[in-house]
């Protein structure tokens, strides 16, 4: 048995149709959409809106952690746009629309999905064709491993989509209960696994998926959200957690195989 697993896909199309090659089912962690590109400011929702430069400021605050500034930049850029008597919602759901049709089109029979946090969950049982199966909170058996899957982030300053309070997190992770190879967005909560070594700050990672690790033991963790991280594995008993890559960047797709 043979299973590639993508995470941050953040729009790559082209790579995520050759992502199922050769494997038994492709399994994706979820990021989709594109919003913004930070090595390539140019590429995503918000330059299309907003321009080049105006990318670049909204990174550089962000990296430099001064999320409120970055949220008055935001402000300011969408009420430039709501004055001209155009729906942020609907243009931002315009936009995802189209990504979502062009990356779920790419996905290979059998894929099996869970939603990144800035992924829009409502949108996706209009584009998963019956080859792809949406997961969450939820197992499936794998070549006679059992596969579960919890998607979405938990609350942070970036305030992206879906991202949801460590109680409702800590209820999908329970659901799961014991498998063989737990699948999520966001990283167990450790430190080295959490980092982000060029956006200089830790992402969130969950204290409740570290806690299932040690209790149920699983095989593997795999997950991704941090695109650079400190450490790419770790070992948390006998569980090998694994950052599966910025599928955006690499275009590679993490292999399973047994």
């Amino acid at each position: 048995m043979r299973v590639h697993v993508v995470s941050d896909v953040h729009g790559n199309s082209r790579d995520l149709a050759a992502a199922g090659a050769g494997a038994d089912a492709l399994v994706c962690l979820g990021d989709l959409v594109l919003f913004l590109d930070y090595a390539d400011h140019s590429r995503g929702i918000f330059p299309d809106l907003f321009g080049v430069a105006n990318a670049d400021a909204l990174v550089e605050l962000r990296t430099a952690r001064r999320f409120e500034e970055a949220r008055a930049l935001g402000r300011r850029l969408w009420g430039e746009l709501d004055r001209t008597g155009v729906s942020r919602e609907s243009v931002i759901e315009g936009a995802v629309r189209k990504q979502y049709a062009e990356l779920f089109a790419a996905f290979p029979t059998p894929t099996y999905a869970t939603y990144g946090n800035v992924d829009i969950p409502r949108l996706w049982p209009e584009y998963a064709a019956p080859g792809t199966t949406v997961l969450d909170g939820q197992r499936v058996e794998l070549g006679g491993r059992v596969f579960g899957f919890v998607g979405g982030g938990l609350t942070s300053p970036m305030r992206t989509p879906y991202e949801i309070s460590d109680e409702e997190y800590a209820a999908k992770i329970e659901a799961v209960g014991e498998v063989d190879v737990l699948c999520t967005h966001i990283p167990p909560d450790v430190p080295e696994l959490c980092y982000d070594t060029v956006a200089r700050r830790f992402e969130r990672g969950s204290a409740a998926l570290l806690d299932a690790i040690r209790r149920t033991r699983p095989r593997y963790s795999l997950f991704g959200h941090v695109h650079q991280p400190l450490a790419r594995r770790a070992r948390i008993g006998g569980t090998e957690c694994i950052n599966v890559g910025h599928f955006n960047a690499t275009g590679t797709p993490h292999v399973l195989e047994w």
